[in-house]
């Protein structure tokens, strides 16, 4: 190259794809950083895919590679026992059991993240899939056994305690270390988990993110933790439990189907 192209290269504005690739890269690490770094490209494509981005999966490979993401997966080979005994612990338990005919019988629950100010901050919340109804979240700066604790607390007083249930997540280390387990065995609950590679098994949750994220977060910029706690109270309490229409129920708000139970 001569100098004078070199120089006319470096005055030069970053192209367009530079930029895009700028503002995925965001979302990738992100997703990356959920799964606690073991999403290798194959898996953070799908994540992006369920976000409503249309990318390929060797555009979020050279991605990753350019940025130091290796996921975990990758990595895993037969010689690795305890990695192997953590994927193969727990069970979904739901694969077995007929659809919640009453509350307090089956709830579900996960960790999403929400940028404010440049940062992100993380919602635990908790479902019953009888009825669609939130009845536990907990927001906070780092995604923590405190916060999903927090979220359950929240929900087991609200409901009374009840006993019995079975209690659905994903695999993540909030939900399936010695303290948590611990929560849940005081208060009579059984665990059950998503299968290795099967994000849908959380559907429910899944779902109720997708319309968060839709219906509120999407475009919206938020000044503090504050200001997002606020907004998201009014959603869940006075629009998504008590108004919105849900095809799975009838067409009918979570609140109101609860009521045709008395």
């Amino acid at each position: 190259m001569s100098p004078s192209g070199f120089y006319a290269w470096e005055k030069r504005d970053a192209s367009k794809r530079y930029h895009e690739d700028q503002s995925l890269l965001e979302l990738i690490s992100s997703i990356y950083w959920e799964s606690e770094g073991r999403y290798g490209s194959p898996r953070v494509q799908k994540a992006l895919e369920t976000k409503g981005i249309a990318v390929s999966r060797k555009r979020v490979a050279r991605l990753m590679r350019e940025a130091g993401l290796v996921g975990r997966v990758t990595q895993v080979t037969r010689k690795q026992p305890g990695l192997k005994r953590f994927k193969s612990a727990g069970e979904n338990l739901l694969l077995d059991l007929l659809a919640p005919d009453d509350i307090n019988q089956v709830w579900v629950a996960d960790v999403t993240y929400i940028k404010v100010k440049k940062k992100w901050c993380y919602l635990a919340t908790v479902m019953d899939v009888y009825s669609r109804r939130i009845i536990g979240w907990s927001l906070g700066p780092n995604r923590t056994t405190t916060l999903t604790e927090s979220a359950l607390i929240y929900a087991l007083k609200k409901r009374g305690y009840p006993k019995g249930m079975v209690f659905h997540t994903d695999r993540g280390i909030e939900y399936t270390n010695h303290r948590f387990q611990g929560l849940l065995k005081r208060h009579g609950l059984s665990h059950s988990v998503n299968r290795p590679g099967h994000c849908t098994d959380n559907a429910y949750m899944e779902s109720f993110y997708h319309s968060l994220k839709g219906e509120l977060i999407r475009g919206v910029k938020f000044n503090g933790l504050k200001t997002l706690r606020k907004t998201l109270s009014r959603y869940i309490n006075k629009f998504y439990n008590a108004v919105r229409l849900h095809s799975g129920i009838d067409y009918k708000s979570p609140m109101e189907f609860e009521k045709g139970l008395a």
